[in-house]
């Protein structure tokens, strides 16, 4: 198996697994028709062209005694794809009276989808999509002719981008997938970008005032403008075409050359091949430093420097239970109260994921290779891919009627764990252990996938029961959760010394959200017969999401080169404002205090 076709083999299932959720979703005509603003309050009867019934935003306004039959009853109420029913659960399984204990649940589950969507992507999702661009000497064959440089900055904006950007592009997948929850998906890429924008932007400038890296900044702002205006066209027209998808992506491709042109011809004038940081930033820390620092797997679960001075031999069975522990005891004891008290939430996924997820790890002397737990990868991995594609239709369709898939499935994963077990040691990876990385990397897509389907399923269920829109729970409850990670870590850089570039992360990194997620999202909406995907913004409040993302750009674009680049508190306060009064006008427009006159 050569790498470069491994590696389009998983890209093309990790594809297969976004389009898993699209498993019942009507279309009419020549048009696949998805409804943007929708709200409980108003009741739109069949406004996307689908024949559906009533919408089930109708049933908080029966009888309670009447709202199980009508979920059972209603087409409009099946969530497609995913594996547990919200709505039956809220308004079957629960007594009416007890529907606030049942949103408490689901409020809950929904903090630690977040988590799991986080861990994943940091942990399992990005180490393995960095060992793989390791293995196809992309970093080599870059810095031959581009230098090292440029290898960063092409590395940054492409798998880095989408291993920071894999909750959202999914997420967004996800609820493009299905015209009743695509409101989310707008919802979210807009109201991700003004809080990015704003909030993100802001604090750093508050945490630590700096000097903006002018003609990045103004590179990535452009671009980024360029995405919302089309989109925002897009939904003027009410329409995407297959060649706008494409475009989307194309965009994309055509910033990815413009940034590695443009570091190209900056490192040229200054005459030598490295970027030294300046006076206003300190020297960029250590792999070791870093490592360390950024709590990444191998600093989790590995213990490399307390690693014994004379080698000795481990036992598989050692190895196997030291490689399925999720916590570090000398790390535990010298973190503060709260960092444990999130890793015990995280223990229970950190353990699941180590069991299905295989990691390989550049950066070790052994590859992160672990003989008998990557032999188990090789039963469990496939096993959790048949299982979660197709909210597992795939693997519990039996064969001739009489064999499951999964079993099949789990027959040749092990024949070929007990061949591997054989005929490889423990301290010794073998040649083809990069394999394990594509396996890594699409069983970790395949956990991202199943863990925002029921996000979005989720979200669609709170918005039915507070007759929310989908555009308001995206713009508030997906953006903050997709990006709450995105803050923590740019607050986090910029208090260490590093403001400039974790500001450039706040516009560069989101370049990637809309274009991948809008552009990919649609894309695997079309079929050959089925080119176009009609968007219908009957909400007022997208316009809102539309105009206030495209205002803070411009209020950017204007004011940091008026301030010479030199961003402080009174440009962070401002910006933070400006965020605040976006989301009182958001929620006033929800609640139809603001409303277009009749």
């Amino acid at each position: 198996m050569g790498p470069v076709w491994a590696l389009s083999l998983a890209g093309t299932l990790s594809l297969a697994g976004a389009l898993a959720v699209d498993s019942g979703s009507q279309r009419a005509g020549t048009l696949l028709a998805v409804d943007m603003g929708s709200t409980g309050s108003l009741p739109r009867g069949d406004t996307t062209g689908h024949d559906r019934g009533m919408d089930c935003w109708e049933v908080r306004k029966h009888n309670s005694s009447e709202w199980c039959s009508f979920v059972r009853s209603n087409p409009d109420c099946r969530l497609d794809g995913g594996f547990l029913d919200y709505l039956g659960g809220a308004f079957c399984v629960f007594p009416p009276r007890l529907l606030p204990l049942a949103v408490t649940l689901y409020a809950l589950w929904l903090l630690y989808l977040f988590i799991i969507l986080g861990v994943t992507a940091e942990k399992f999702f990005c180490p393995n999509l960095s060992a793989i661009s390791t293995n196809l000497k992309l970093s080599h064959n870059v810095a031959a002719w581009r230098g090292p440089l440029l290898d960063v900055h092409l590395h940054g904006v492409t798998f880095l981008a989408f291993g920071n950007g894999a909750p959202d592009v999914f997420s967004a997948v996800v609820a493009f997938s299905d015209p009743r929850t695509a409101g989310l998906a707008i919802g979210a890429v807009f109201g991700a970008g003004v809080f990015v924008t704003t909030v993100v932007a802001g604090g750093i400038a508050l945490v630590k005032p700096f000097t903006a890296a002018s003609r990045p900044f103004l590179r990535d702002v452009i671009f980024y403008m360029v995405a919302v205006f089309l989109t925002f066209m897009v939904l003027y027209l009410g329409r995407i075409t297959l060649g706008e998808a494409l475009g989307y992506l194309g965009l994309y491709i055509f910033y990815v050359f413009t940034v590695v042109l443009c570091t190209w011809i900056h490192r040229r004038q200054r005459g030598d091949g490295q970027s030294h940081p300046g006076p206003w930033e300190p020297e960029m820390p250590t792999d070791a430093e870093d490592r360390e620092s950024s709590g990444n797997n191998s600093g989790d679960y590995g213990g490399e420097e307390y690693r014994p001075l004379l080698p000795y031999r481990e036992t598989s069975l050692r190895i196997l239970a030291s490689a399925l522990s999720p916590l570090d005891q000398r790390k535990w004891r010298r973190k503060p109260w709260y960092w444990r008290l999130f890793k015990v939430f995280k223990v229970p996924v950190e353990l699941v994921l180590l069991l299905t997820v295989p990691v390989v790890d550049p950066d070790k002397d052994d590859l992160n290779w672990k003989r008998p737990l990557n032999c188990l990868h090789v039963i469990t991995g496939p096993l959790l891919c048949i299982l979660t594609l197709k909210s597992g239709a795939y693997g519990l369709y039996q064969i001739q009627g009489i064999f499951p898939v999964w079993a099949l499935v789990a027959m040749v994963g092990s024949v070929l764990a007990i061949v591997i077990f054989l005929t490889t040691r423990n301290e010794e990876p073998p040649k083809y252990h990069c394999v394990f990385a594509f396996l890594g990397f699409l069983a970790s897509a395949m956990w991202i996938n199943a863990a925002a389907t029921e996000l979005v399923n989720i979200l669609r269920t709170l918005g039915i029961i507070f007759q929310l829109s989908n555009t308001v729970l995206g713009l508030t409850l997906l953006a903050w959760g997709n990006s709450i990670g995105d803050t923590f870590s740019d607050l986090t850089m910029a208090r260490q010394g590093y403001p400039r570039m974790a500001f450039s992360a706040c516009f560069g990194g989101i370049i990637f959200n809309i274009l991948v997620g809008v552009g990919l999202g649609c894309l695997l909406q079309m079929t050959s017969s089925q080119n176009v995907v009609k968007l219908e913004p009957d909400s007022l409040l997208v316009w809102i999401l539309a105009g206030a993302l495209g205002l803070s750009l411009v209020f950017s674009f204007v004011s940091v080169p008026a301030q010479c680049f030199q961003l402080g508190k009174a440009y962070g306060i401002c910006l933070i404002l400006y965020y605040l009064a976006f989301l009182c006008v958001a929620l006033l427009t929800e609640f139809r205090v603001i409303h277009l006159a009749a």
